[in-house]
């Protein structure tokens, strides 16, 4: 499969639960449509990152309005190569955007509905402009509900765990399976029972368990779930 979907403007959105792979094989699902990804986890975490950066707690809801309103952490998306590099005021933040510790503060900070208003005008403002596959946890309910390919990626705990778990390793990073797990249901949970846009499928979307597949096997399930579609 190449970019040559016959529909001018392509319109995909993945949801999913943490560590599903959504990053890892929507960039490869983009590339073989030679279409852009977003990234929307990115632009949340970005928000967690200035949080920390200014000794904002994650959870003082108070504090995160007053800087959404002040316009104290402007995100911002480019695409640079095909890839997409998160802005923060400015600066390229992408290469500190997986630390740990900015990952559980993007967490927390996504559930307030300030913030998420404020990031999904961006979104949707970035997704008229052009063919766009976007990835998170609330793009086929909120961000995209009239997009014309919507896929709900998950796997297992013990799944998804694993595969964190290995990238830790992988990284050089010290790492606890048990632990690994552990967190992992617990951000399932945050996202999932959030009061404002929690992490659900689409009523019209595909479901695509990966338990047990490989990256291999997962991006050919969603090429010809994109295949189907649009005729590509």
């Amino acid at each position: 499969m190449s970019g040559a979907c016959k529909e001018n403007l392509i319109s995909i959105a993945v949801d999913g639960p943490v560590g599903a792979g959504k990053s890892s094989l929507c960039d490869a699902v983009a590339s073989a449509l030679a279409i852009l990804h977003l990234d929307t986890g990115a632009m949340y975490r970005a928000i967690g990152l200035y949080a920390l950066d200014q000794g904002i707690s994650p959870d003082d809801e108070d504090a995160l309005a007053r800087m959404i309103a002040q316009e104290d952490a402007r995100v911002s998306v480019d695409f640079q190569n095909g890839q997409q590099v998160t802005l923060l005021n400015g600066v390229d933040v992408t290469g500190r955007l997986r630390e740990e510790a900015v990952g559980k503060a993007a967490s927390a900070v996504s559930k307030y509905a300030v913030v998420r208003k404020y990031l999904v005008r961006l979104q949707q403002q970035i997704a008229k402009e052009r063919s766009l596959l976007i990835d998170g946890r609330d793009i086929g309910t909120v961000v995209l509900p009239d997009a014309k390919v919507k896929i709900f990626l998950t796997a297992s705990a013990e799944d998804r765990a694993m595969r964190r778990y290995k990238q830790l390793l992988d990284a050089g990073k010290g790492a606890d399976y048990q632990k690994v797990l552990t967190d992992l249901k617990a951000r399932d949970d945050q996202d999932q029972n959030r009061a404002v846009d929690p992490l659900r499928p689409a009523d019209d979307a595909v479901i695509l368990d990966t338990t047990g597949l490989s990256f291999e096997e997962s991006l050919q399930k969603m090429l010809d779930i994109v295949n189907k579609a649009y005729e590509c």
